[in-house]
């Protein structure tokens, strides 16, 4: 795990000193995704620099150095990320005649570049990376990024500059990169809490999407494919496996996919929250080590964010070497200020803050961490799947003038009506935050069937009224009409766009900021593209099955976790923004809210602020987006 940067410039006319200074600068500023080591390789002729941070997990000696150029002489790499089947791959590579120095993956892709070409290569690799490789011969640059988007990789095109870094910071230290801030992505965000990728929060810049591979040369033509798609996954035939069957494959899968990223030269463990996801990924994980396996988790003293009486059941029957850290509410609002950098554009998923805290607590022991991410995308395991299900069968089948009715009078009370109704209601039923949930419904009532999943997923719904002069971009997937023809089902058709979308530039970047920010990797093995292809081919029943999520993944960790220490409602990995913007950031926040910016309409946010100070709405979502993009601004813009 590591940072890259770099920079393809072939018309400029700099000394080689200059351009080793400059890359040397643009790595510098990822030191923490890489203490353990950096360096730049540079063709001066070219405009070529390359700088790579390390982060030594694998061959901790100098042969797993980068930048590194392949024994042929050809290509020369910086990577970041790791790659699972480097030691299957190495001997058939022996056997061509190739050499190496030491048992690094790197020069394993190294040399299967050089023996088999790029786009086979990478199609061979079981992993997560993102890659930027020069190609001495053909005078070209290839950036390359996983299947699922697990590593990031931004890019910066003009018409004589090409840029690429793990983190947007690293473009700063580049003369040529102009930081325009691109107002249709501030519009993306404010829907989604994060920007969409390709694109970025400014012009000119984008992140290559998971799965792609672009290509430019000296003539500056940049092209740009997939050797991998959700596409072609989703087109597979269906299994015809019976139920034992298919729990029997998974299990073979998920224990392989979890036994290669427990290979370290490093101390390892993982993050354990106590729900099925996690507990799985540390259950095999103790299947597969003669000692006890190191877990981690964070609790809080609101019992309606804490999960840490839960993981500590699981880690006591499992048998792992647990720590848990509870963490006070001024511990978590000291992140707050720091997240801006952490970043680097807005993003505003507020479990970015335990995010962080767990990975903190986690690196004073590991250098590496297995995470659960990923199990409610491929398996059914989110509530909106559900509400989804249920309001296809009840309220798209009501009149719209009913519905629309139906909505007023659910907005005529505030949250705390709302709080109160479902105190009612037995605790082992009861809702997270259930005012949340009625303003999604009564928001869900004034459309129609075709806007449920962009409105399920939406933070601000009309977010050209609130950024000035933006027209938001629609030629995403969730706006696409290709994914109701792929996928005709609601809730696969959810499921498929969640992994186009909300994995790669949410949850898995929200992963990998926080942890990187602490130099700890993560690894996440139910994100095996394996395992991915696996989980696509079974009949949806097999994962949502009598109203219930992941039904495949509880069987295979119902061998390892006895049933009553799992079944519970599903329970956010958040801390109670609401409260605290009513409390102790009251102040904090009033102030960036009344920040002038020209970006934003000021009289509709103190609107929101207004009404949320008063307890008539709970905004808490919509004004953390506009906190963090505030919050950013002030940092970077």
């Amino acid at each position: 795990m590591c940072g890259i940067a770099g920079f393809f410039t072939p018309d400029a006319v700099v000394t080689p000193e200059e351009t080793f200074a400059l890359s040397q600068k643009m790595g510098q500023s990822l030191y923490h995704r890489g203490p353990d080591g950096g360096d730049s390789w540079i063709d001066a002729a070219c405009g070529l620099g390359l700088a790579h941070r390390r982060l030594a997990i694998i061959d901790l000696s100098e042969a797993g150095h980068q930048p590194m150029t392949s024994h042929d002489g050809r290509f020369v790499m910086v990577y970041n990320g790791e790659v699972y089947n480097a030691d299957d791959l190495r001997p058939e590579l022996e056997a061509q005649g190739h050499q190496f120095n030491g048992h690094s993956d790197s020069e394993v892709i190294l040399n299967g570049f050089a023996q088999w070409g790029i786009e086979t290569t990478v199609k061979r690799l079981i992993g997560m990376f993102a890659i930027a490789l020069w190609d001495k011969r053909e005078q070209c640059l290839y950036l390359i990024r996983d299947r699922l988007g697990i590593k990031p990789l931004y890019w910066y095109l003009n018409d004589k500059t090409l840029l690429f870094a793990s983190e947007l910071k690293a473009f700063h230290h580049h003369p040529a990169f102009e930081k325009k801030i691109d107002r249709q992505s501030v519009s993306s965000y404010l829907r989604h809490n994060c920007i969409p990728a390709p694109y970025s929060i400014y012009e000119k810049t984008q992140k290559l999407r998971a799965g792609h591979i672009l290509r430019l040369d000296r003539d500056f033509n940049p092209s740009i494919r997939a050797f991998w798609s959700m596409d072609d996954v989703v087109g597979q035939d269906q299994t015809d496996m019976s139920r034992v069957e298919a729990v029997e494959e998974l299990e073979k899968l998920a224990r392989d996919a979890v036994k290669r990223r427990m290979v370290s030269d490093v101390p390892l463990g993982a993050f354990l929250s106590g729900g099925i996801d996690s507990s799985l990924v540390a259950a095999l994980m103790q299947a597969q080590s003669k000692n006890p396996v190191k877990t981690f988790s964070i609790g809080f003293e609101d019992q309606g964010y804490n999960e840490a009486v839960h993981a500590g059941e699981v880690a006591k029957h499992l048998g792992t070497d647990h720590t848990e850290l509870y963490v006070t509410a001024t511990e978590a609002r000291d992140v707050i200020p720091s997240l801006p950098d952490y970043y680097d554009e807005p993003f505003a998923d507020s479990s970015q803050i335990p995010t962080y805290l767990v990975s903190k607590m986690t690196r004073e022991h590991v250098t590496v961490a297995l995470s659960g991410d990923g199990g409610d995308e491929l398996f059914g395991g989110y509530n909106r799947y559900f509400l989804a299900q249920k309001y296809a069968k009840t309220i798209f089948t009501l009149p719209p003038a009913l519905r629309k009715i139906a909505a007023g009078t659910l907005n005529a009370f505030p949250p705390a009506f709302w709080d109160g109704v479902f105190n009612f209601v037995p605790k082992s039923k009861r809702p997270a935050q259930p005012s949340n949930k009625v303003q999604k419904l009564a928001g869900l009532l004034g459309g129609d069937l075709d806007d449920l999943y962009p409105h399920l997923v939406s933070h601000w719904g009309e977010p050209d009224k609130l950024v000035k002069g933006a027209t938001e971009r629609r030629d995403g997937p969730i706006w696409s009409e290709h994914s109701k023809s792929l996928v005709p089902d609601l809730i696969e058709r959810m499921q498929y766009l969640d992994v186009l979308t909300y994995l790669p530039d949410d949850i898995l970047t929200k992963v990998d900021r926080a942890s990187m920010a602490v130099s700890l990797e993560a690894r996440v093995p139910l994100l095996d593209h394996r395992l991915v292809e696996f989980a696509w081919r079974l009949p949806k029943d097999f994962k949502i099955h009598e109203g219930q999520g992941k039904w495949i993944l509880r069987q295979v960790l119902y061998k390892y976790v006895p049933k009553e220490l799992i079944e519970r409602p599903k329970m956010g990995f958040g801390v109670p923004i609401d409260q605290w913007l009513r409390g102790p950031l009251k102040d904090w926040a009033g102030d960036l809210l009344h920040m002038e910016n020209d970006l934003l309409d000021k009289e509709l946010i103190l609107q929101k602020w207004q009404e949320h100070q008063s307890g008539q709405q709970n905004w808490q979502y919509h004004l953390w987006d506009i906190l963090m993009l505030q919050s950013w601004c002030a940092r970077w813009k």
